[in-house]
């Protein structure tokens, strides 16, 4: 599969000196995050939506004030997300998993408001245990649609043989006994027609379920604060969805919270002459950015110009540990950093110590006030941390 370039929008980053922070490291902008909260916010209040910040997606808790003053509450994907939740933001906690373990299961009914279960038979195996919780916890049920938009099967959960929610036509009145709301997640990145898409395709079916429900959740993957996204025609149909079925609508954004608001920094180490320089950074693929590989595609580049063709890559040992090649107006030095733009969102919630390679810092960095504070710092014990 061709790897796909994505443009990234430096934003105020154009101006933000890349020296003023150690390397490796992630760089959040606060004040364009608030920029991307303000949007759905206001999404959420025009709609009468509930919106809810995926924290699979983006969850540096140092930022959950801000997050919290914005939005009605987390989607977590298990029991930690959970507790993270719990602990740091504030609103609704909604738990969504697969598959739960029942030894972690009491703890996620305590922390959580909503869970949701992928089958009816998870949702009938602890149905007990909510019950008997004492807690007035919505219990909903993930459906799979069945209609594949995605552009990459790979991330799309509607695709043919999907783990991923009930098939829509397998769920009827006896699979809804004890459910509060039906849960889908099918988007990626994607714009509001392949909702409306969806939605055309499953309406009639949501209808006849509708008098036994409260809600319906739309998940994630709207791509809402990007510039282009139709932000009128969402709140329209939001509000369509709602006068129709009279479903309360739940949406769960995650890259569109922290769109455009993070960097990742970092240093060339060394040249390779190859065909062609190559690039070494403390910046790698597979250990900071997996997704690189994973998708595939090429990140942007901060400041990319010039006739010079570098490929660029990091330190691990892994041959496939490539990010691409970019345009420079010379070959690199060594010391010189560079950043790759838009990473805020899943990079920073994947990075591994594979290697011993060492985890990028963590900033917050306000382009508003010029505002830098390096949060976390990692070193030795964090990566012995996770061995024995």
């Amino acid at each position: 599969m061709a790897m796909q370039t994505f443009a990234g929008d430096p934003g105020a980053f154009a101006r933000f000196d890349l020296g003023r922070v150690p390397s490796p490291c992630f760089v959040v902008d606060e004040a364009r995050l608030e920029a991307n909260l303000r949007v759905l916010a206001d999404i959420q209040t025009r709609s009468g939506a509930t919106v809810l910040c995926a924290l699979k997606a983006f969850s540096m808790w140092e930022l959950a004030p801000l997050v919290s003053r914005y939005l009605s509450g987390v989607c977590a994907s298990g029991l930690w997300e959970a507790r993270l939740g719990r602990e740091h933001y504030g609103g609704i906690v909604e738990t969504y998993s697969a598959g739960y373990k029942p030894d972690e299961m009491g703890e996620i009914i305590a922390l959580s408001d909503h869970i949701v279960f992928n089958t009816p038979a998870a949702k009938d195996r602890f149905a007990a245990m909510i019950r008997h919780s004492g807690r007035d916890i919505h219990v909903g049920l993930r459906f799979n649609p069945g209609l594949p938009l995605g552009e990459d099967a790979k991330y799309d959960p509607a695709a043919p043989g999907s783990r991923l929610g009930t098939p829509l036509e397998r769920i009827d009145a006896e699979a809804l006994a004890g459910v509060d709301g039906l849960h889908m997640h099918t988007l990626c990145e994607q714009d509001l027609a392949p909702l409306l898409a969806i939605w055309e395709h499953i309406s009639p079916r949501i209808r006849d379920l509708a008098p036994h429900l409260k809600w319906i959740n739309f998940g994630g993957g709207h791509h809402i604060t990007r510039a282009d996204y139709d932000r009128e025609g969402l709140v329209a149909f939001l509000k369509r969805v709602r006068s129709e079925t009279g479903l309360q609508c739940y949406l769960e954004p995650g890259e569109a919270v922290a769109l455009d608001a993070g960097i990742l920094v970092g240093e060339v180490l060394d040249v390779v002459e190859n065909d062609g320089p190559n690039a070494i950074l403390d910046i790698s693929a597979t250990c900071h950015m997996p997704d690189v590989i994973e998708a595939p595609y090429r990140p942007a580049l901060l400041g990319e110009d010039g006739p010079a063709q570098v490929r660029l890559g990091g330190p691990s040992c892994l041959a496939g540990d490539v990010i691409g090649r970019y345009a420079f107006a010379g070959v690199p030095e060594i010391g010189q950093r560079i950043a790759f733009l838009d990473q805020a969102h899943y990079s920073m919630v994947k990075t591994t110590t594979f290697n011993g390679v060492r985890l990028p810092s963590l900033a917050v960095w306000n382009s508003e006030t010029d505002a830098l504070r390096v949060i976390r710092q990692f070193d030795y014990q964090d990566f012995k941390g996770r061995l024995s």
